[in-house]
């Protein structure tokens, strides 16, 4: 059975993490939730703004083994993506994932962090709307695309997109 992690913070969009997790559940996949918080509860957020249900990280960013994940999957959220892209755990997970060609999934706001980690450049990558000049500005290529997949990399634009962002993931591991 193929290992899918979560990796967030806290204040993530609970649709993007949730909504996907249950589906990629459905489609007969294990999943894993990282956190880079102090805590194991995560609090999620409702558009960002009314507070949403908690969930219990699986396991700290710190001790996460990525041999041990076929996919990593970034839950947006504006607070939790700008958390994340500052953090070094998380980019050390990050990059070992795409440095090992698995798929990477980034949603909303998630694409942040793939400037920080120096991914984005040269990548066609879609986002968050306010995110295109951000995106463009680190050398990727903005498109509006409810999923775009460039090489591993797997980006949808917000919680509208979760169905077919899901159906991505699926089958880059198909």
């Amino acid at each position: 059975m193929k290992t899918i992690a979560f990796l967030l913070h806290n204040n993530f969009e609970q649709a993007e993490y949730e909504e996907v997790n249950n589906k990629l559940k459905d489609k007969g996949y294990k999943t894993l939730l990282i956190t880079t918080n102090k805590d194991k509860e995560v609090q999620a957020m409702q558009q960002d703004v009314d507070k949403g249900d908690t969930f219990t990280a699986d396991i700290f960013a710190r001790e996460a083994n990525v041999e041990d994940y076929d996919a990593l999957v970034l839950p947006g959220g504006t607070v939790n993506a700008d958390t994340i892209r500052g953090n070094e755990e998380a980019h050390r997970i990050i990059n070992a994932i795409n440095d090992a060609g698995k798929p990477l999934a980034a949603i909303c706001h998630a694409p942040w962090v793939l400037i920080n980690t120096g991914i984005a450049k040269g990548k066609t990558l879609t986002s968050y709307q306010s995110l295109q000049t951000d995106l463009e500005n680190a050398g990727a290529n903005y498109v509006d695309k409810t999923v775009q997949i460039d090489g591993n990399l797997i980006s949808s634009r917000n919680p509208d997109d979760i169905g077919n962002f899901a159906d991505a993931i699926d089958k880059a591991l198909s």
